[in-house]
């Protein structure tokens, strides 16, 4: 939870004054601005504050706001410019919104023309001059973005295709693999006879003995194996039991 003493991020604050001449009265303005929605008044004297807030703050204060004070023979416009937002386009919506408003008091106040077209051609062009590439470097960086997609695409293609070709190799040879593991466990999966003649040329070798645990790791065959084959070739005579 964010510290309530906190002061929180402060936009940057301009104020715009245009001369101006009151025809009616305040009263009259407020009556007509009245009606329009999101705006808040408040009369005070000889002053008339036309408020819009935006946008507030965690701690609920306005953050993005705009206040229209007309006085007799002045307006004047206080506005707040957020850090993550151009300050020349604030500028342009400020005076947008300024103009709308003074369209609808046109019987009842005036402000001075060349005063408020001096500030929007002044808005306006900071507003160009901050554009500091032009229409052909532009295009240029579009033309080569635009060039770079289409090679991201065709090798897009190329990878996905040579990816295919790996993912059936790969299937290809899992196959084989199986295959020869199968191979392998009939080549090691011995008939009793060979294995019978594989015990009689081990005896023969190491002096009419066996020791199976040797014989099993020398050939990959188990144990109960081994000692099933040698009681069979006891019992057929083929082999003695010393004592």
């Amino acid at each position: 939870m964010a510290d309530e003493t906190e002061p929180g991020i402060v936009p940057k604050v301009e104020e715009i004054q245009l001369p101006g001449k009151m025809i009616t009265g305040l009263d009259s303005i407020r009556e007509k601005l009245s009606k329009i929605p999101f705006y808040s008044m408040k009369l005070t004297g000889d002053e008339l504050a036309v408020v819009r807030v935006e946008s507030r703050n965690i701690h609920k204060k306005p953050y993005l706001f705009y206040i229209i004070s007309i006085k007799k023979d002045l307006v004047s416009v206080i506005y707040s410019i957020p850090q993550e937002t151009s300050e020349n386009i604030r500028r342009i919506y400020i005076m947008k919104n300024l103009a709308s408003i003074l369209s609808i008091i046109t019987d009842d106040y005036h402000i001075e023309d060349s005063k408020f077209y001096q500030y929007m051609d002044s808005a306006v062009d900071s507003l160009l001059s901050g554009i500091s590439q032009s229409y052909s470097a532009l295009f240029n960086k579009y033309d080569s973005l635009l060039s770079n997609s289409r090679e991201t695409k065709r090798l897009n293609v190329e990878l996905s295709a040579a990816n295919r070709n790996l993912t059936i190799q790969a299937a290809q040879l899992t196959n084989e693999n199986a295959e020869l593991k199968g191979q392998l466990k009939k080549l090691q999966t011995y008939s009793d006879e060979s294995l019978m003649a594989m015990v009689q040329d081990w005896i023969t070798v190491h002096n009419n003995t066996i020791d199976t645990n040797e014989f099993s790791r020398s050939y990959n065959v188990p144990v109960p194996r081994v000692e099933q084959i040698l009681d069979k070739m006891v019992s057929m005579g083929y082999i003695e039991l010393k004592s």
